[in-house]
């Protein structure tokens, strides 16, 4: 009997330690290191490498669709060393034609240029179309290919950086830091200056279908010329950017925003402020089309709406014109608006020209 009870004991013991070392696993793993709720990682640098500003720059995240990034890096250096052409046509496998959204919609058994892969990675952040490449440079095996871009990445310097998959689809291993994304970004541009146009694309037409660009600072950053947006509900919302102002090109990163709007707006404000450090007074913020849910209209006709954010440490302030598409008048108003881009409205007055 006290034998029986002996191994009985001996048995929750191990299963108690068992659990332990999962539990502690579990905790140390990325998965849970990778998420830091209501804390958010930013970083500037300038060409050179060094730092503006940062904030928890170093902290493990979820990249999402930054991911692609790296993809792009690879394809680069694939095309610069003359392995690949951008017009040779790679197949789409089942795997690939089976990501979910954002896609192209590409069927298995089909093909598509690598011009075509890259535009769609850059404006549409396609996953079916970062698959088929990854598939193709990694020897027809995704997971290969994520093995070569962890290999690269530690190669130029990003050290905190793993690779699960070529799109940023979630995965809890497939981790890196805003440091690391502004360290890609930094190669992106000067280790092949000749792709790297490619991001600035405002938009392009693939099989019929007009695809415009994610890239939020394209049209509202005076200066920007690319680079990566990317989320996930586990990631939250991630930006890298990259704009030249008199003559100064720096590189910012926003990681785990909790919306579109405020990661914006830190982004800019941040860029602003490194430029302000290079002494170059930051320009003003370009026009830039508002997207509405619905259409405005006034007195039956449609109304195309431009949005201009000016600075501001406590309040923001967002020129809205109201341009008809039938006529040249425009009706402008300002709009007194909390730090957010997205924060509800709480003045408006509106004035004729």
């Amino acid at each position: 009997m006290a034998n029986s009870l002996l191994k009985i004991k001996r048995k929750k013991t191990a299963g108690f330690v068992a659990c332990s070392v999962w539990l502690c696993s579990f905790i140390l793993s990325p998965m849970v290191h990778a998420q830091y709720v209501g804390r958010i990682s930013t970083i500037v640098t300038d060409l050179n490498g060094s730092v503006l500003s940062k904030d928890d720059a170093d902290l493990q995240r979820y990249p999402a669709s930054l991911t692609k990034m790296m993809t792009l890096y690879m394809t680069f250096r694939a095309l610069h060393a003359n392995a690949i052409s951008l017009d040779q046509r790679i197949p789409v496998s089942i795997r690939a034609a089976s990501m979910e959204p954002s896609k192209l919609g590409l069927r298995a058994g089909s093909t598509i240029t690598i011009r075509e892969a890259v535009l769609g990675l850059v404006t549409k952040s396609a996953n079916d179309a970062a698959c088929a490449l990854g598939e193709f440079i990694g020897g027809g095996d995704e997971t290969r290919f994520a093995q070569m871009m962890t290999q690269q990445a530690r190669v130029i310097g990003m050290s905190r950086s793993t690779f699960r998959n070529a799109s940023g689809l979630p995965n809890p291993d497939q981790v890196t830091t805003a440091r690391d994304m502004a360290t890609l970004a930094r190669h992106l541009v000067l280790d092949y200056p000749e792709y790297y146009p490619f991001f600035k694309v405002p938009s392009y037409n693939f099989r019929g279908r007009n695809i415009p660009n994610h890239d939020p600072l394209i049209k509202g950053y005076a200066g920007a010329d690319g680079l990566k947006t990317g989320y996930t509900a586990a990631a939250g919302h991630n930006l890298v950017g990259s704009a030249v102002q008199g003559n100064v090109r720096l590189f910012g990163v926003v990681m785990g925003a909790s919306s579109n709007g405020q990661r914006n707006t830190i982004m800019m404000n941040a860029l602003d402020s490194g430029f302000v450090k290079n002494g170059v007074s930051p320009a003003e913020r370009p026009l830039f089309l508002a997207r509405a849910s619905k259409r405005v209209k006034s007195r039956g006709r449609s109304k195309v709406i431009l949005a201009k954010a000016s600075r501001s440490s406590k309040v923001r302030i967002v020129e809205v014109a109201q341009a008809s598409s039938r006529s040249k008048k425009a009706t402008v108003s300002k709009v007194s608006t909390s730090r957010a881009v997205n924060s509800k409205t709480t003045a408006a007055k509106h004035k004729k020209r």
